[in-house]
C-alpha cells in the first residue's frame, strides 16, 4: 500500500517561505510516477499547485502559485519537496501530496487530481497578514 506523509507546514507571516516535504513509504511507491501537490482552503475546492514526474524529474505548475513555488525530488530519500516563497494570506490551506500509479510519462495530466490514486493526510499552512 502506498503511504505518503507530508510535513513542513506551519504558520508564517505574509512574504515568508515554507518548504513542504512529501515522503513516500518505499521505492515502489515513489519511482516512475506523478507526484503532485494540491491544496484546499476552507469552503473551496481542491486545486493543483505543482507536480513532478519522478521518472525523469519533469515538472508542471498550476496557475494558483506559479512563479512562487518550486517542486523538486530527492530520489535517495524518496521525497518530493514544495518550496513556497512570497506567501500570501490567500495561500492558507491544507496542502496535500498525492501519488499516481506507475506510468511511462508525466506531463500536464499530473496536475489533475483525477490522475491520483493515493493521497497523504495533508499539512496545514497558515499565512497571516
Amino acid at each position: 500500500q502506498v503511504q505518503l506523509v507530508e510535513s513542513g507546514g506551519g504558520s508564517v507571516q505574509a512574504g515568508g517561505s515554507l518548504r513542504l516535504s512529501c515522503a513516500a513509504s518505499s521505492q515502489n511507491t515513489y519511482s516512475r510516477r506523478c507526484i503532485g501537490w494540491f491544496r484546499q482552503a476552507p469552503g473551496k475546492e481542491r486545486e493543483a499547485v505543482a507536480s513532478i514526474y519522478t521518472g525523469e524529474g519533469s515538472t508542471n505548475y498550476a496557475d494558483s502559485m506559479k512563479g512562487r513555488v518550486s517542486i523538486s525530488q530527492d530520489n535517495a530519500k524518496k521525497t518530493v519537496y514544495l518550496q513556497m516563497n512570497s506567501l500570501k494570506p490567500e495561500d492558507t490551506a491544507i496542502y496535500y501530496c498525492a501519488a499516481d500509479t506507475p506510468s511511462s510519462y508525466g506531463g500536464t495530466r499530473c496536475l489533475s487530481a483525477g490522475a491520483y490514486t493515493y493521497w497523504g493526510p495533508g499539512t496545514q499552512v497558515t499565512v497571516s497578514s
